[in-house]
């Protein structure tokens, strides 16, 4: 607490120099509670306790001794009339007075309730002023605030469209009622009057009797659609109405009922329409049980109530097993998610439903049945009941899936072929472009030409058969055989694909015997049979996951054996393993690599290599092996690839472009292109590698392979999108599918163009042409 001598280098000087009078007003003041202040003197020297500190805020402690003018000088015109009252002789008090202050470094609106009272000095003249004072501020707010809550409950409660009603006292007169209540009783002078005197014909009809008891006992009563008589025109006939109604006692603060509460619904229209909708289905349920289909009914909310004859011999169920949802049990644990979405949504919209589940037989067979349904509607529009059928589609089905199935094969076959034949065409086309410009060092002219010799090696021994699908299947292709290194087939599928296996960083062991044995065979397919093998163990092996090729010679045979530690193989799926078509959905990763054929164009050409295929898994999660044999023969032989010839193209600026790629060669051959071009290229193998760099160099332009591992290049675009460093980047997206459907799929997805592979310098040089002249995109490249 502030003391006397807090104010000894005051104006007014120390406390003892102060005059008695002021001396003892101000003992009184640092004692209370209460905020006060003093002005004394000429220049009313501002003197004040504590608690009137919190009111100063921020002008405290400097206030101290200041003239009281300078220290509420923005309140000064506001005050000044009380003040001056004061200081001739005359008391003040103002309640809630509102001020505009400003004491903590901004202007607030205040209020104030206080007094001004004159201080005598010891000669009994007027030498300054006191005040007692409180700060209303938050009292005032929370009246208004309380005054228009109540004022929007009065508006709520009027316009609210139930019927709502307050009656007072035992006599239950009315207080308030909503336009409502006022329109279902056919009269507007309630208010001030009982219930009785507004409606004497309901007291022969107990609901006056109601109202005493509810008063009396203090419970309260609901009611479901009672039927009412009233008279709604005056001398006008009785008229019968049914309302939904609550009578809620009112109590005051001692805890008494003092009143009623009635809130309810004018419910007359939904208890006729429930009577004629009754009758209708009662009609509706006699000829329903007439039709071939399994039909039944549910109320408005979407609960079957009722079952024709039909669907209860199907199911074999009981009336009691059916209803109250039991109907569920009856569905394909499968379809029933999609099938009560479905439902819902048309119960949320009042839509037709329509959708295809299957369901259990008696017998325990499954079949599929269309099930559609119906709102029924009463003359305002309100669903008043759902009819639905059941039809059993089981044949029609079987008809259009095998249907399905043979286009299905068609168009996977043709879209693996496209994609076979232009992956390798990628690093083909790129590879023989950057030898075009002719600016490359021996070490990459050196590394162009392996990659050209690896792929038109393996391209011009695959297109002929590729382009004939009856007889790849079965096996009809002619064999360009030559006498083989087993050895270097076996290391050359490693090659194939050991793109896929380091994207996943699986472990490959290779074990090759000293001595290479020798087969006499197609050395493109046989290393695709090997790839084939790989490839597949490197898809259902996890990351990081372990892989091993072992060759050895057992008798006359040549064995390769390809295990891995993933996935495996259920017992069940064993004996089909070589079949056609018989792996998982494919998706843009595990298309990589292959015709999609798999594991069924190994079988078909190890057995054209009059040898044999086997697989094994000791179970889901045990891991897989399979074992190729091939009969062994004697005599080498060797050949080398031709070198493609060198040319010339534009050269471009220095814009940073990015290349996402996880096929190597393919990747590195468009990066020397476009950094023969000029650009200052990063690769990346994949997608999270992609994501960490273009936050540290924002990218102008990028390449993006769709047939990305883990992460795909659709969602990899997407991701770069919400980027927003990169909103004027340009992606471009390099895929072996071109089909329409495939080009929309990518744009939709978020990339700028869609270039199919092997893409062609042309196209590459078109994108960066339009890149270098579009204003965003070019300075998105100069800021970088």
């Amino acid at each position: 607490m502030m003391r006397a001598h807090d104010w000894r280098d005051s104006p007014l000087g120390p406390p003892l120099d102060w005059p008695v009078a002021l001396r003892s007003v101000v003992a009184l003041m640092l004692n209370s509670k209460f905020p006060m202040f003093i002005a004394w003197g000429p220049q009313l020297a501002f003197l004040y306790n504590d608690s009137y500190a919190e009111i100063l805020g921020d002008k405290h402690p400097t206030a101290l001794g200041r003239p009281f003018q300078s220290i509420w000088a923005e309140i000064w015109d506001d005050i000044w009339p009380s003040i001056d009252d004061a200081l001739h002789g005359r008391a003040t008090y103002h309640e809630n007075l509102p001020l505009t202050m400003n004491r903590r470094g901004y202007v607030e609106q205040t209020w104030f309730t206080f007094s001004y009272s004159p201080v005598y000095d010891d000669g009994g003249a007027i030498a300054g002023m006191f005040c007692a004072v409180v700060e209303t501020t938050e009292q005032v707010l929370a009246t208004r605030h309380r005054a228009e809550e109540i004022e929007r409950m009065r508006l709520l409660f009027q316009e609210a469209p139930g019927i709502l009603a307050v009656l007072r006292g035992p006599s239950h007169t009315f207080e308030i009622a909503n336009d409502a209540y006022l329109q279902l009783i056919g009269r507007t002078d309630v208010v001030g009057r009982n219930v009785a005197d507004v409606m004497p014909e309901v007291r022969e009809q107990g609901f006056v009797a109601l109202l005493d008891e509810v008063y009396a006992s203090g419970e309260a009563h609901v009611g479901r659609e009672m039927p009412i008589m009233l008279r709604r025109q005056a001398g006008g006939m009785l008229e019968q109405r049914f309302v939904s109604f609550i009578f809620q006692p009112i109590r005051d603060h001692r805890g008494a009922v003092s009143g009623i509460f009635v809130e309810g619904s004018d419910v007359t229209e939904a208890v006729y329409a429930s009577r004629a909708l009754r009758e209708s289905e009662q009609r509706l349920r006699q000829l329903a049980n007439t039709i071939p289909q399994l039909a039944w009914m549910a109320t408005p909310d979407g609960d079957i109530h009722w079952f024709n004859d039909r669907w209860f011999a199907f199911t074999g169920a009981s009336s009691t097993q059916a209803l109250q949802g039991g109907w569920r049990t009856w569905f394909h644990p499968d379809d029933l998610p999609r099938l009560m979405a479905a439902w819902n949504r048309s119960l949320v919209g009042g839509a037709p439903y329509e959708v295809t589940a299957r369901m259990r037989a008696a017998s325990g067979e499954y079949r599929s049945f269309l099930i559609v349904a119906a709102p029924l509607r009463d003359a305002e529009g309100n669903i008043v009941q759902w009819f639905g059928t059941n039809t059993d589609v089981t044949p029609i089905e079987l008809a259009q899936q095998e249907l399905k199935d043979a286009n299905r094969r068609k168009d996977e076959f043709l879209a693996m072929l496209a994609h076979e034949l232009r992956n390798p065409l990628a690093p083909i086309a790129t590879a023989a472009e950057l030898l075009r410009l002719g600016k490359l060092d021996d070490a990459r002219i050196r590394q162009t030409s392996a990659v050209i010799g690896r792929q038109v090696e393996h391209m011009t021994k695959l297109v002929d058969d590729l382009l004939d699908v009856s007889r790849v299947t079965r096996g009809l292709v002619t064999l360009r055989r030559k006498t083989l290194d087993f050895n270097a087939v076996a290391t050359e599928a490693v090659e194939q694909a050991g793109a896929l296996m380091d994207a996943r960083q699986h472990r490959l062991a290779m074990a090759l015997p000293a001595e290479a044995p020798y087969v006499h065979g197609d050395r493109t397919r046989l290393i695709q049979v090997l790839s084939n093998i790989l490839n597949n163990a490197a898809r259902y092996t996890p990351p990081g996951g372990q892989i091993a090729l072992a060759v050895a010679v057992e008798g006359d045979e040549a064995i390769a054996t390809v295990s891995d530690n993933g996935i495996g193989m259920p017992a069940q799926l064993l004996p089909h393993v070589f079949d056609l078509f018989t792996q998982a959905e494919r998706s843009p990763d595990r298309s990589q690599g292959g015709l999609g054929l798999g594991l069924a164009l190994v079988k078909s050409l190890v057995e054209l290599h009059g040898g044999r295929v086997s697989a094994s898994s000791a179970g889901a999660g045990q891991g897989s092996r399979f074992r190729v044999c091939l009969p062994t023969v004697a005599a080498p032989g060797a050949s080398a690839p031709d070198v493609p010839r060198d040319t010339t193209v534009p050269h471009g600026g220095r814009r940073p472009l990015m290349v996402v790629d996880d096929n190597a060669d393919a990747a590195q051959t468009l990066a020397m292109l476009l950094d023969a071009a000029g650009y200052a290229v990063t690769v990346c193998g994949g997608a999270a590698e992609a994501l960490e760099l273009v936050r540290q160099q924002v990218p102008a332009l990028m390449f993006v392979d769709i047939g990305l591992p883990g992460m795909d290049g659709y969602e990899l675009v997407q991701r770069l999108r919400a980027l927003p460093e990169l909103a004027g980047t340009c992606i471009v997206a390099l895929t072996g599918y071109g089909q329409p459907e495939d080009r929309a799929r990518a744009l939709a997805a978020g990339f700028d163009e869609h270039l199919v592979k092997p893409v062609q310098a042309k196209a590459i040089y078109e994108v960066l042409n339009r890149v270098a002249k579009s204003p965003q995109l070019g300075s998105v490249a100069a800021g970088d």
